[in-house]
């Protein structure tokens, strides 16, 4: 009896296993262009998750960088 619970659950954990290593894919972005890391920085900025003084630093570091 066992034996058929793990055939039966191996395939389920194959398959969940596939979908969260496809959802990450997304969350992961390191070629993001210049233009869209700018875009994402005022975000942060425009959002409160950054301050205007760490904006203008990272700024910097990514046209510094260019």
């Amino acid at each position: 009896m066992k034996k058929y619970a793990v055939l039966l659950l191996l395939p389920a954990l194959l398959l969940f296993n596939g979908c969260i290593a496809i959802g990450n894919r997304d969350a992961q972005r390191p070629n993001a262009t210049l233009g869209q890391q700018l875009i994402d920085l005022q975000k942060a900025r425009d959002t409160g998750a950054i301050s205007e003084t760490e904006y203008q630093t990272q700024k910097a570091r990514l046209l510094d960088r260019k």
